[in-house]
């Protein structure tokens, strides 16, 4: 095993001043309305969390299908190729990545043990010549076996994720989240938001953008669902209103405070709206009327993006409850959806980068926490997770 020294906090001094958060936050939604500043915004963005490398990409639970929408340009071209061909696949960490609820952070040591990480083909051939320890991630979409995240690697001398990593990472992503969900409406024409829309298979996000009046500009196909139920949000007279009296004249305020860029500030409000029905839904309006979104806000005639979405937190994939049902760890969830597609201990063992011995105890485990004694017990276990209605993607 490669010997390697981690500190175990990075020195971040030079970058807590709140305005440097609220700039990047700025030069986010920027690089929204024009795509070609990602490189650098990503850059900033890696600098601030004390990292190596940053990237917008999505990526299916087996790690079979991997792509990247943006980055910085600090990972060396030889490895991100290695990443697609070969490393994806054996990345042992992806499935707890996948699962990590939207814009929560989770690193590698949250998943699975640091040790069975260092001891890994993917840490040994791809991870350890780079001299990357560590891997901060947070889901921005989720879809099925899919997941768009937001992630960012940390070499030795930064040393491993900590607290204060964490809390920076909590800070910018959701504005990565809106940053990239508006750059798909508007460079809708582009190879990124093809990729992405194709990947995803939708938005779980309604996106409306509206002009100071509240006019609709853009809706996408989450959000034109909202409005034809008219359950939260409508379209009366071409504009954009709530269904509750008092939520909707809150979203007129942020509509022409949005416009005027007078207290709004770059991160947006929330607007709470409660149905007749007693379901609650959060609107949440963003200006487009800074640096770049300026400029771009006349000519697309749009000064707010709107995203409105229940308060509901997502419903898991089949893997995902049965994580939650049986008590799996994620290492363990890795090896029984691993196992049931290959077949064997050896073949798991190799397909996932690491020893048969560990295959087996993780395998023993699943066995005793499921109550089950074979293989084929455990995939008809998966099968009645799924459901019949269950979609499953191919790889």
């Amino acid at each position: 095993m490669p010997s390697i020294a981690v500190a175990r906090r990075a020195d971040l001094t030079a970058y807590r001043d709140t305005d440097v958060l609220s700039a990047l936050i700025a030069t986010i939604y920027d690089a929204a309305i024009d795509p070609a500043i990602w490189p650098d915004v990503l850059q900033a963005a890696t600098t601030y969390l004390g990292g190596q490398s940053s990237a917008i990409y999505a990526k299916n639970i087996s790690g079979t299908q991997f792509e990247i929408f943006q980055a910085d340009g600090q990972l060396e071209e030889e490895y991100a190729i290695q990443y697609f061909e070969i490393y994806s696949r054996l990345d042992p960490a992806t499935a707890g990545h996948l699962y990590a609820e939207l814009e929560q952070p989770i690193s590698t040591e949250d998943i699975l043990d640091i040790d069975e990480f260092r001891e890994s083909r993917f840490f040994k051939e791809w991870a350890a010549p780079q001299g990357i320890v560590d891997f901060l991630s947070a889901p921005i979409e989720k879809r099925g076996q899919w997941a768009a995240m937001f992630g960012t690697f940390r070499r030795a001398d930064q040393g491993m994720v900590d607290e204060l990593m964490r809390q920076r990472m909590r800070h910018i992503v959701p504005h990565v989240r809106r940053a990239v969900l508006i750059g798909k409406v508007i460079e809708e024409g582009s190879r990124q938001a093809a990729s992405f829309s194709e990947a995803l298979d939708g938005l779980a996000a309604g996106m409306i953008l509206v002009d100071r009046q509240g006019r609709i500009v853009h809706v996408n196909a989450a959000a034109d669902r909202l409005v034809t139920e008219a359950a939260a949000v409508a379209i009366r007279d071409g504009r954009l209103v709530a269904t509750q009296k008092a939520a909707s004249a809150a979203l007129a305020e942020s509509f022409a405070a949005a416009a005027s860029g007078a207290g709004i500030g770059v991160s947006g409000i929330s607007v709470p709206i409660e149905t007749p029905e007693g379901e609650h839904f959060v609107a949440h309006v963003l200006p487009l009327t800074s640096g770049a979104r300026r400029d771009a806000g006349a000519h697309y005639a749009a000064t707010a993006a709107v995203f409105v979405h229940p308060t509901t937190l997502h419903v898991p994939a089949a893997p995902e409850l049965m994580a939650k049902a049986f008590g799996l760890t994620l290492s363990e969830l890795r090896v029984l959806l691993t196992i049931t597609q290959v077949g064997g201990v050896g073949e798991t063992a190799d397909a996932l980068g690491i020893g048969e011995a560990t295959v087996k105890t993780h395998l023993h485990r699943i066995f005793s926490k499921t109550g089950t004694a074979r293989q084929a017990d455990l995939v008809k276990l998966i099968a009645g997770f799924a459901g019949p209605l269950s979609a499953v993607r191919n790889a």
